[in-house]
């Protein structure tokens, strides 16, 4: 079953054409990874389908729901974690959860036990009553990803998750996505880090300006083509991935 089908996707910033007729298929229960240099329209992409842009041309459906006339009823069923911090400094650990609830309609009375239950996932029990300032930026990343859990998603979106952690708070991460991976919920991600992307993913996107050159199992990119995944995605592209 497809959680995410896209056909001929395209996205115009006036002149530019940041994603330029993209189809690709992303299937439940699969980690779905989007590699490629900055301006390449991963993110853009990722904007789409968690319906916060609308396409130019062509069609995406989530869930089997148009994304652009459906949105809100998508919206409901997604989780999506950013790449910036954008908790709120005025609230606690436990409460941004709360808070963050309401967006969902979810009540105090049910969205309390359920925060609580995800700090412990993330493993931050013992924080419920610090405030944002105080956590190290590995406790911010993993507040975000269990704030993007609070609706219970059965596709969580996450840009970048870890960009910016030191190796033991980006393993806590993978870690964490792993399991949930392992609960059958369906994860898209972009990331920079090739090693983040042969761990998690079981297939991946290689995009360069707006199009995407494949798409194909990490594993099965780096026995065709030879080398880590890094080197598959250097060939391919002629491009770093800060390009």
């Amino acid at each position: 079953m497809n959680i995410v089908t896209a056909h001929k996707l395209a996205k115009n910033y006036n002149s530019l054409r940041a994603v330029d007729g993209v189809d690709f298929e992303i299937r439940q229960g699969e980690c779905f990874g989007f590699l490629g240099p900055n301006g390449a329209g991963k993110t853009t992409v990722m904007r789409i389908i968690s319906c916060f842009l609308t396409p130019s041309a062509g069609s995406v459906s989530v869930f089997g729901l148009d994304a652009a006339r459906e949105p809100a009823r998508i919206k409901a069923r997604v989780g999506v974690m950013p790449q910036e911090t954008n908790l709120d400094p005025d609230l606690n650990v436990l409460e941004n959860l709360i808070v963050y609830a309401r967006y969902f309609d979810i009540p105090k009375r049910s969205s309390t036990p359920r925060a609580k239950a995800l700090l412990e996932f993330v493993e931050m029990g013992g924080k419920t009553d610090v405030r944002i300032k105080h956590l190290s930026g590995g406790m911010k990343h993993r507040l975000l990803l269990a704030r993007a859990l609070i609706n219970e998603p059965e596709l969580l979106i996450l840009d970048e998750p870890t960009t910016g952690l030191d190796p033991h708070s980006r393993r806590a991460v993978w870690e964490k996505l792993e399991d949930l991976k392992a609960r059958n919920t369906t994860l898209l991600l972009t990331t920079h880090y090739m090693e983040e992307a042969e761990r998690l993913c079981d297939r991946v996107a290689i995009m360069d300006s707006g199009r995407i050159v494949t798409i194909e199992p990490p594993a099965t990119l780096m026995e065709r083509h030879g080398g880590n995944l890094e080197q598959v995605y250097l060939r391919l592209t002629g491009r770093s991935l800060a390009d």
